[in-house]
This record gives structure tokens, sequence and C-alpha cells, in this order.
């Protein structure tokens, strides 16, 4: 730290403790601050769900070693070129100068600064540059999100030669789970007893801790599918409900069919999710909505959609340069209803203002859709809610179930070892159908999407389902989507639990006026039966926490037949018959 920095620091930083009197640590990072100072670890892993506060805990290191003099440089490592920038402006607020390279590199070296924020891409660009530096002088290495240093082994090599003779590591990440075997630099792995190496952290601190004390938003999840149908690059045309657990191939173009610019299912959704952001701003005026696409003409054409819906032009951010980070903060500091962006807003950007995103792309990997959900649990005030929208997709679904879970990095995992976990299950469900139907990669090709529509399935909050299926616009999707926009985790529960009551029983009204006598056209009778077994689906799938879709999974496979789309009067009473039976086993 220069001389400058320290005479900034001094009259407002006394004794050990160099912060400013104005900032109050929260109990969990105050925790990790004591045990990190108590075991001055060179490596230190740091894991906090997304929203927590990692940056201030980290920037109270940094401040605690440049202070002490253990440190005289501080270099900060963060994913994307707009997170350098973030990271400058939090630690200028502490008092420490970081430089983030927007200058460039001849201009911004200056003695003023207490270090540099760099991109992982940055590092192995420059990866002799980096270790000549931290050789040269004691230097704490801030590794934010840390998971990313094994995105491409190249990374993860670059990283641990250009900071191997780092003083200190403080390495962070909301998300310490990755799915393939490239091993992340200065992270602690113990084996386990097949032989597998699993990642093991210094300081956890997960979202159902968050939620218990308050630092983080409880999360409601609106889910919906619906009936796809689409075309293949061999001309045959191909339909199914979007959530009913098929080959993986047949999943992956029913997903794509429903993000289709031109169909009415993301239409629909946008629509519901509009809906909701108004709701939520009555209580919450300045809230913010963000639409997560997968590519950007998807993100253009979503862009389209809403502007027609409000009449106001939402935000777009399509690229990860200098203009993208400007419209993302001034986004942040307005009150404009909407945000449309790719891949770049899913991590470590901080818009608190975020209350309802929709996730309309078809990544599914657990570490992106983590990231993805973590914009919008960052609470501004107790009671705020948010609201993410979701295509009902057994793997969405999975990874939505398990928001309170931990899962560690395992490397050298034998193929076949068990897994315990959801992802797994859902992962599994898919690839026994792929073995089953002689699932072929071809299908992931070219593709036309004809049409789609959708249906409001059912809510998720904290691993249990309420709702049944329900048309969009209609009294049950209103029911859910008018849920106030302040409200404690133990009121949502309570407010879901009286919507689905009050749908149940205005659904067994119509049915009771409705009985189908015998003569009665075909279509109605099965229509009539197919409602039953949805709502006898529902209530199962609630009480035994698991998605609907898995439910008539196995209802088919126990009882043979199509689809419920394709069955018969009597493969429909068959069914109705075995949950029934399930019912009474509960």
């Amino acid at each position: 730290m220069s001389q400058s920095a320290f005479d900034r620091l001094g009259p407002a930083f006394p004794q050990r403790a160099p912060w400013g009197t104005a900032t109050k640590l929260r109990a969990w990072q105050q925790e990790a601050l004591d045990l990190y100072m108590a075991k001055a670890p060179r490596d230190f892993l740091a894991v906090a769900t997304p929203g927590a506060g990692k940056t201030t805990f980290a920037l109270r290191i940094a401040v605690e070693l440049l202070h002490s003099r253990t440190v005289r440089r501080v270099v900060v490592v963060a994913p994307t070129e707009h997170l350098k920038v973030q990271w400058a402006d939090a630690a200028a607020k502490v008092g420490v100068q970081l430089d983030p390279g927007t200058g460039g590199r001849k201009r911004g070296r200056s003695r003023q600064f207490d270090g540099v924020a760099v991109t992982y891409a940055g590092v192995a660009a420059a990866m002799l540059h980096h270790q000549t530096m931290t050789a040269n002088m004691d230097t704490l290495v801030i590794l934010d999100e840390v998971h990313h240093a094994g995105d491409a082994l190249a990374w993860g090599e670059s990283v641990r030669e250009a900071f191997q003779y780092a003083t200190r590591r403080l390495a962070l990440t909301g998300t310490p789970f990755r799915s393939d075997d490239n091993p992340i630099p200065f992270v602690t792995y113990e084996q386990l007893p097949g032989g597998s190496l699993v990642s093991r952290a210094d300081y956890t601190y997960g979202y159902a801790e968050a939620l218990r004390d308050h630092v983080v938003r409880p999360v409601v999840f609106m889910n919906y599918g619906g009936p796809m149908r689409w075309r293949t690059k061999s001309g045959d045309e191909m339909a199914t409900n979007l959530g009913e657990v098929t080959t993986k191939d047949i999943t992956s173009q029913a997903w794509r069919t429903a993000l289709d610019p031109k169909g009415e299912w993301i239409g629909a959704v946008l629509r519901a999710a509009d809906k909701r952001l108004s709701e939520v701003r009555r209580h919450v005026p300045d809230a913010g909505g963000l639409v997560i696409a997968t590519n950007q003409t998807n993100a253009r054409a979503y862009a389209r959609v809403l502007e027609s819906m409000t009449g106001v032009k939402p935000t777009v951010v399509l690229s990860d340069d200098a203009g993208a980070s400007a419209r993302i903060e001034e986004f942040s500091g307005s009150e404009d209803r909407w945000m449309v962006a790719v891949r770049m807003v899913s991590e470590g950007v901080d818009v608190p203002r975020l209350a309802v995103g929709v996730y309309a792309t078809a990544t599914s990997t657990p570490l992106f859709f983590a990231q993805a959900v973590g914009r919008f649990v960052r609470t501004r005030r107790r009671g705020e809610v948010a609201t993410v929208f979701l295509p009902t997709v057994p793997i969405v679904l999975a990874h939505a179930s398990s928001l309170e879970r931990q899962r560690d990095h395992v490397l050298g995992r034998k193929p076949g070892a068990p897994e315990v976990d959801v992802w797994a299950e859902a992962e599994a469900i898919l690839e026994r159908a792929n073995r089953a139907e002689g699932a072929s990669d071809d299908l992931l090709g070219s593709f036309e999407a004809l049409d789609s529509a959708a249906t409001f399935d059912h809510v998720l909050f904290e691993s249990q389902q309420f709702g049944m299926h329900a048309v969009p616009t209609s009294d049950d999707e209103a029911e859910y989507l008018g849920l106030p926009g302040l409200l404690e985790p133990d009121q949502i529960s309570h407010l879901l639990r009286e919507r689905q009551a009050r749908q149940v029983r205005r659904h067994e009204r119509v049915e009771r006026r409705e009985k189908v006598p015998a003569e009665v056209s075909l279509h109605r009778a099965l229509e009539t039966r197919r409602k039953e077994l949805n709502m006898l689906v529902s209530q199962y799938a609630r009480v035994k926490g698991m998605p609907h879709s898995h439910v008539h999974a196995e209802l088919r496979r126990q009882c043979g037949g199509p689809s419920l789309a394709a069955a018969t009067t009597d493969q429909v009473e068959a069914r109705i018959t075995m949950i029934r039976a399930w019912h009474g086993r509960v």
C-alpha cells in the first residue's frame, strides 16, 4: 500500500482494525475474518452464497494485511472485465485503490495504486508478467469466483504459475462445484474412499444460513410447461410436452422450441413475469426484472416482445465490453423495469434491485444456474422476495429444488460411482430414457421450431411444490403471480398453501358441475379425466417433494401406454387408480 493510501486509512482505522467506522461486518463475515486472522494461512477458500457479501469480506482482509505490512500489493482476479471495475470501485470505498486497466496498460500503472484488478483470461495472456510482479513484492491475490480457474486447463495452469510465489492467496466462490475434472488452483482436495478427490473449503456460508440470517432473499420459482412441436433436420415432425421425462435429445429440442422468440410459450411467460413485476413494484417501487437469454439473437427478440407489452424499451446487454458495463450501471441506478442479457449478467454483477427473473436460456449446468439465480437474491431490506420463472425441464427443476444444498468439486469420480444428489438423479432419469429409446446425437443439429404453448405448472418454494396446471391469464395463475412483494418466508409458505387449497376447491366445484354422462363426447370425457389425473399428480408431487413430470413418468412406466396427451380413456383410468393407491400409502 502506498504511503498516501496509509495516510488516508490511518485516522479512520485505529489499532488492529483498519476499517471505516460506518461499515459493520455481518456476523458470518466477522466469524470468517476472525478465523482467517487466527490461522494466518497462505491459502484460504471461502464459500459464500451469491449476495452474502464476499467482496466486503475479502476487502476487509486486504485492508488488514496492508495495514499490518504483511503484504504491500493486492491483485484481484475476476471472471469479466465488468467485474474488474466493480472490484476497483468497491475497494476505493475502503481506501484501497486498484487499477482495473481501463486506461490501457501503459497509462494505468501509477504508484498511487495499491494493486490491480485483472481477469483470468488476462492472467493467462501475461502469466510471466504477473509471476515476476508477485515474486518481487509481497502480494495478496484474491481469486474471485475461483472455479473459473478450472474453466480451461490452460487457465488453471497460468493462475498456478503466475501466483505461486504470492504471500497470501484468498479464493472466493459462491458455487464451489464443477462438472469436469480440471483441478482448481490453490484449492485443497481430500481423498474419498473410492479414490476420487473432493474440495474442502476453509469457511462455508450457504444459502440456507444466509436466508436464516436475512442476508439474502427467499426465492419463489414459477414453473411453466406446455406442448411443443418442431421439425427435425430430416423433416420429421416431433411433439412432446415440456417437462415430460423423455430422451435427452428430445428434451433439448423441446426446450429450444419453448425458447423460440416466435413461439407462444416465451411470450406467455414474459407476460406473466411482467405481471409479477408489477405486483412486486407495488411494494418495492424500483424493483427490476432480468431475462437471461441463450444468445444475442434471442435477447434482441425478447426485448422487442417486452417493449410491445410495456411500451418501454428494455436495457439490452449483449457483450462483455465497456458499453455493456455502462448500460448495466445505468440500469442499476434507474427505476427501469427490464434488462435482457446473455451470459455476462449471470455472475458477480451487482444489481440489488433485481427481483424478478426469467431463465430463458438452454444452459443446464448447476454452476450456471446457481450463479444466475444469485443475481436475484441480494437483499436490501427485510421481506423482499425474489421470483424466477423457469421452464419445466427436469434438470432445471432439480437445480431449483436443490438451491439450499452444498456441493463440492469432485475430481476423478469413477464412472458409475454413486452421487447422492438431485442433479445426478435427474441426469440418471434422462440417461435411462436415452438407453431405452436409442436417442441419437444427430437430433441436436439444426431443427425448426413449429409452435409452442405455455401452461402454468406449479410454484416451487423451499423444495416444496404448490399449485397445479393452469392456463396462462387464468384466475389460477393470477393467484400465484399476485403474491405480495414483501413477505417473510413463513408467510410465503402460508399464502402458497392457502392459494393451492382454493385452487383445488375451485376445480372440485367445476368437476361436480361437469359430471360427464355416458353419452357425452369422447374428447370431453377424456379432458375431465385428464384434469382429475393432473390434480392427483399435483397433490402427490407436492407431498413427496418431486416434479410433476417425474410422477407422470413413473405412472406411465408402471401402467404402460403413451404420453398423457395420447392416452386412451382406459389408460388414463388405470393411472388414476394407481395414483389413488399411492395417495393411500402417503
